[in-house]
């Protein structure tokens, strides 16, 4: 049996804030509800499930590998925003991208601070 990862659930302060957010960076559909969730879908039947949690947000990591052609204007919508972008996940290389194996990538938060990252390649498949 193939196991896949079908989707996973993400602390938000605002479900919807978060959740519309991603989906317009991202370039992908609206989101929708279903039950407690903010559902974003993806292109490979994964879904993030954006679900309402009190308290303090643990800073979490999503990385999304796009497609050449899909990298700039994702990078123009965060630039458009006034948002901040680093090379790195440390983010000491601010407004920069980086070029691992041969691709392109760059992180970003989210509203509450998660460390978004948008890479072209695999790690471990370039030169």
């Amino acid at each position: 049996m193939a196991v896949e990862l079908n989707h996973t659930i993400v602390p938000a302060s605002d479900p919807h804030k978060s959740a519309a957010f991603l989906a317009q960076v991202l370039g992908v559909a609206d989101p929708i509800t279903f039950g407690p969730f903010q559902v974003v879908a993806l292109a490979n039947n994964l879904s993030l499930d954006f679900m309402r949690h009190s308290g303090d947000i643990p800073e979490l990591h999503y990385a999304f590998k796009v497609a050449d052609d899909e990298f700039e204007p994702i990078l123009e919508r965060i630039r458009a925003a006034g948002l901040p972008y680093w090379a790195d996940p440390g983010h000491r290389r601010p407004n920069e991208i980086n070029t691992n194996d041969c691709g392109r990538g760059f992180y970003f938060p989210d509203p509450d601070g998660h460390n978004l990252e948008i890479l072209t390649r695999d790690y471990g498949s370039g030169s």
